[in-house]
C-alpha cells in the first residue's frame, strides 16, 4: 500500500482537488431578471446576466446589494435591512408605514403609500447610492410631505390620483440617477384625528340634506312652471275660442244687416234706421245688467227715438218696441226719465 501512495499521485489528487474548487466557486449560474455585479480587485468588471457564468476565485467577487423590506410583527411593520448579491430586476413594490402629514389647513394626517420601481441599471444601483431602497424610501417619505403639504384636506381626499402623478414626477429626476425607474406611487390609506371625521361626518350630513332641499324646491319649481304654462295655454285657449266666437257673431249679424238691407232697400234712410234698430236692441240687452250694478239707472234721452226707429220692423221683427216696453217694465224704468233703484 506505501508504494502505491506515491508523490505523483498525491500532487495529481491535491491538482484534481483544487480544480474541483475553483470551478464550484468560479460557477455561477444567474436565474431569468437577475444579474450580478462583478468586482475584480475591489474595481467594477462586469455585469452577469442570467445563464451559466465563471468567474476567478479569489480574484473576482460579486458585490451585494444592501435592500430593506418590511416585515409584519404584530400590528406594526419594522424593517429588515439584507444583503443580497444577486439583483432583481423585475418590479418590486415597497409599502412603507403610515406617516404624519400636516396639511396646508393644519390637520395632521396619517398617510400610507406603497411604491412601485424598477432597477434598470444595476452598475449605477451599486455605485451611485450607497443605500438603495433607503434611500428611495427616504425619498417616497419626504416628497410625499411636500406635494400633501401644499394641499387641503377636502383637495387631499378628492384627488388622490393628482397626489400619486405629483409624487411620481418629484422622484422621477433623483431616482434615474440611482438607476431606477419609478413605475407608479400609490396612497393607499389615510388617517384623522377623530374630532375631524366627526366634523367631516356632519358636514356630509349637513351636505346632504342640504341637497335633498335643493332638489325638493327644484320639483316644486317645475311643477309650479308647468301648472302656469297650462294655465296660460287655457287662457289662450278660451281668448282664442272668443275671439272666434266674436268673429262668427259679427259676421252673423252683418249678414243680418245685409238680409235686412237686401229686403227694405239699402238707401241711407234704411241704413240709419236698422244701426238704430241694433242700438235699441244693445239698450234693451244692457239695461237689466245697468240695474245690477248701481242703484240708479240713466236711460238715455235719445232711447225714445232709438225705439221709435224699431217701429217699421213690426212687421218683419215682430214687435220690439213691445219687447222695449216689457224690458223697461222689467226694471222699472221708462224712456227718457231717471229711475232710482233705492231711495234717494
Amino acid at each position: 500500500m506505501e508504494a502505491l501512495i506515491t508523490p505523483g499521485l498525491v500532487i495529481s489528487l491535491i491538482v484534481v482537488a483544487v480544480g474541483v474548487f475553483v470551478i464550484a466557486k468560479g460557477l455561477v449560474i444567474i436565474r431569468q431578471s437577475e444579474v450580478m455585479v462583478i468586482e475584480r480587485l475591489g474595481s467594477f468588471n462586469r455585469v452577469l446576466e442570467s445563464g451559466i457564468n465563471i468567474i476567478i476565485p479569489f480574484i473576482e467577487k460579486p458585490r451585494p446589494i444592501s435592500m430593506i423590506r418590511y416585515m409584519r410583527m404584530g400590528d406594526e411593520y419594522h424593517p429588515v435591512t439584507t444583503d443580497e448579491v444577486r439583483i432583481d430586476r423585475r418590479e418590486t413594490v415597497m409599502d412603507f408605514p403610515g406617516q404624519p402629514v400636516v396639511t396646508t389647513d393644519n390637520v395632521t394626517v396619517k398617510i400610507n403609500g406603497a411604491l412601485y420601481y424598477q432597477i434598470i441599471d444595476p452598475r449605477r444601483a451599486v455605485y451611485e447610492v450607497a443605500n438603495m431602497s433607503q434611500a428611495v424610501e427616504v425619498l417616497a417619505k419626504t416628497t410625499l410631505r411636500s406635494v400633501v403639504g401644499k394641499m387641503e384636506l377636502d383637495k387631499l381626499f378628492e384627488s388622490r390620483s393628482e397626489v400619486n402623478n405629483a409624487i411620481q414626477a418629484e422622484m422621477e429626476d433623483a431616482a434615474s440617477k440611482w438607476g431606477i425607474k419609478l413605475t407608479r406611487v400609490e396612497v393607499q390609506d389615510i388617517s384623522m384625528p377623530e374630532e375631524v371625521e366627526e366634523a367631516m361626518r356632519l358636514q356630509m350630513a349637513a351636505e346632504r340634506k342640504r341637497r335633498a332641499t335643493v332638489t325638493e324646491a327644484e320639483g316644486e319649481k317645475s311643477a309650479a312652471i308647468a301648472m302656469a304654462q297650462g294655465q296660460r295655454e287655457s287662457a289662450i285657449l278660451n281668448a282664442q275660442g272668443d275671439k272666434e266666437s266674436a268673429i262668427l257673431r259679427a259676421q252673423g249679424e252683418q249678414e243680418s244687416i245685409r238680409l235686412v238691407l237686401n229686403a227694405i232697400g239699402d238707401s241711407e234712410e234704411n241704413k240709419r234706421t236698422v244701426v238704430g234698430y241694433l242700438l235699441g236692441q244693445s239698450y234693451i240687452k244692457a239695461l237689466p245688467t245697468m240695474a245690477k250694478d248701481g242703484e240708479r239707472v240713466f236711460v238715455p234721452y235719445e232711447s225714445s227715438a232709438l225705439l221709435g226707429s224699431m217701429g217699421m220692423f213690426r212687421e218683419l221683427a215682430g214687435s220690439p218696441e213691445d219687447a222695449v216696453r216689457d224690458a223697461l217694465s222689467r226694471d222699472g224704468l221708462r224712456g227718457g226719465m231717471v229711475a232710482s233703484a233705492g231711495n234717494s
